[in-house]
């Protein structure tokens, strides 16, 4: 600024405030150099290149057999092509090139439109025709006790169509709407087996029907005929006055297994009790001298195998030809230990008073009064490494005062204890919970079960029938052979099947409830190849009751009034 002069800019800035005017040579230094700066950055700005405009390519898009040319801007995806070339399209759609693939001049897009249709349709289900084989009508006479009655489904079924044309046609929902119900015919099958006289009555499931023996094993007739008896549970009570049995339900597998009723062995055939309880698995039993009343436990359905979730629980039911059943709950849900999911056994000491409990870990006592499980035994649970879980076969001793189980025993070879492919047959007092063996490697499916007591000197004694297994170290998949033996596990011997024939499918053996007049020893019932045998004890004879074949459960009562 030198050589330049505040007064020659006096009357420049004259008009301006005062304060502008102060030290006038800095306020002009200071204003020109704002010019300078403007000046550059005008500069810098022209120097800058122009904006070029993108430029625009040609692609062409094929849908339903058509060819669209259409132009875009350089840089666009496919779905920005589809969107300037309004061309609409689902997520169902097949595009090729994908959506978000960067498009170059020349490029052809690929639209094939997709859409899928529901066809629903009815169809009849046929009904069956069942034949059950009857030895109580005459060869060749035949009954017809059920009519049949077609079932309903609705099958709905999928179709996709690409540009219009059908590429797939799948089944893909079948509902059963109502059930077939199978038209059941019966069929005389008498058979030439001598009868035997029996004290009490003998309960057998035949082909999905009940059925009793009284007195003599040709005195017979059906309790409940519907043909929907699944086995589960069957059982009559201690003076044989009713059976408890269940039935498949006719609900989805999913949303109930089966129920639970009781029908009266007592004179004229009589209408099934419903028990108001469904889904029972593994234990429904009558409590000794307590009258007409059942304990069971439940499971919770489930579509994934094996068909339920066990509750654990336990629940007690009163009720009488002339009232309505009364539930009560006695242990809530629990999970129930190792391999809780499966379930557990229970079995009711001779005089009632004591309920024990099994489960794939252990045996104990059920406290009712505070609702718990107290263990007595601890059992190493086998690791079946699929859908199911072992549980311990149960008995009691007929004076209330000891346990008869199997128990888990460790292997010889390097595998773990839970993977041992042995089993032994054990005994424990409750005045003294020790594990006593009484027999070894009897095989998972032993078993055990109690005879009546028979006096002997100046004390009682009972035999202990249990299944001995063929093959010991492959017991999941082995027939058995029933071996009976004094309390103590002496005297054993096997009396059926003989040795040069087949063994039997696991099961519990039944003893007979009282003597039978002019035999020896007290007398098995057992089911062999679908048919009734009783064995007697002692002489090991064995005597053929049934042929028909297709029995799968039976249970033995002493009548009493």
């Amino acid at each position: 600024m030198k050589g330049y002069s505040a007064d020659k800019y006096y009357h420049f800035w004259e008009g301006f405030p005062r304060h502008f005017a102060i030290n006038g040579h800095r306020f002009v230094w200071h204003i020109s150099l704002l010019f300078i700066i403007f000046g550059f950055a005008l500069l810098s700005t022209g120097c800058l290149s122009p904006q070029l405009s993108r430029e625009e390519i040609q692609i062409s898009v094929s849908i339903n057999e058509e060819r669209i040319q259409a132009q875009v801007l350089a840089g666009s995806t496919v779905e920005d092509a589809l969107t300037e070339a309004k061309i609409a399209y689902t997520e169902s759609d097949q595009i090729e090139p994908p959506l978000y693939t960067l498009l170059v001049d020349g490029d052809e897009i690929s639209v094939i439109q997709v859409h899928e249709e529901f066809e629903r349709e009815e169809k009849i289900i046929p009904y069956e025709k069942q034949i059950v084989r009857n030895e109580s009508l005459p060869e060749g006479e035949k009954r017809l006790i059920q009519l049949g009655e077609n079932g309903l489904e609705e099958i709905v079924y999928r179709s996709v169509y690409e540009d219009g044309l059908e590429v797939s046609n799948k089944l893909v929902k079948k509902v059963t709407l109502r059930e077939a119900v199978p038209q059941i015919t019966m069929v005389g099958a008498q058979t030439v087996f001598a009868p035997i006289p029996i004290p009490g009555v003998i309960a057998y499931l035949s082909g999905g029907n009940a059925w009793i023996m009284e007195d003599s094993t040709a005195n017979r007739r059906p309790l409940v005929t519907t043909g929907d008896l699944d086995g589960r549970i069957f059982a009559l009570s201690p003076n044989a006055g009713w059976l408890l049995f269940t039935r498949k339900s006719d609900k989805d597998p999913a949303e109930e297994i089966n129920t639970l009723w009781a029908v009266s062995t007592q004179g004229k055939p009589k209408e099934p009790l419903n028990l108001n309880a469904a889904n029972v698995v593994h234990f429904a039993g009558w409590r000794p001298n307590y009258g007409a009343r059942v304990y069971y436990s439940t499971v919770e359905p489930r579509n994934a195998a094996p068909g339920w979730q066990a509750n654990n629980d336990l629940y007690s039911v009163s009720f009488s030809a002339s009232f309505s059943p009364q539930t009560k709950e006695i242990i809530e849900s629990s999970s129930g230990g190792v391999y809780g999911w499966w379930g557990m056994d229970f079995m009711w000491s001779p005089d009632g008073r004591t309920l024990a409990y099994a489960r794939p870990d252990g045996i104990g006592i059920v406290d009712r009064t505070n609702g718990e499980y107290n263990p007595l035994l601890d059992i190493t649970a086998l690791s079946t490494h699929s859908d199911w879980a072992w549980i311990p076969g149960l008995a009691w001793g007929a004076d209330n005062k000891m346990l008869y189980t199997v128990t888990h025993a460790p292997s010889q070879n390097l595998v773990g204890i839970e993977e041992s492919p042995y089993f032994d047959l054990s005994a424990m007092a409750l005045s003294n919970p020790e594990e006593i063996k009484l027999s070894p490697q009897t095989g998972m499916f032993a078993y055990p079960a109690t005879s009546m007591l028979r006096p002997s000197g100046q004390e009682s004694v009972y035999q202990v029938a249990y299944l001995q297994a063929i093959f010991p170290s492959q017991s999941e998949s082995s027939r058995y052979r029933v071996v009976v033996m004094d309390r103590d596990g002496s005297n054993r011997h096997e009396v059926f099947p003989p040795k040069d024939t087949r063994g039997i499918e696991p099961q519990v053996p039944v003893w007979a409830p009282e003597p039978i007049p002019g035999q020896e020893g007290d007398f098995l019932a057992v089911t062999y190849q679908g048919n009734l045998w009783l064995i007697d004890s002692a002489s090991a004879e064995a005597h053929q009751i049934t042929g028909d074949g297709l029995i799968s459960r039976i249970d033995w009562k002493s009548l009493e009034e």
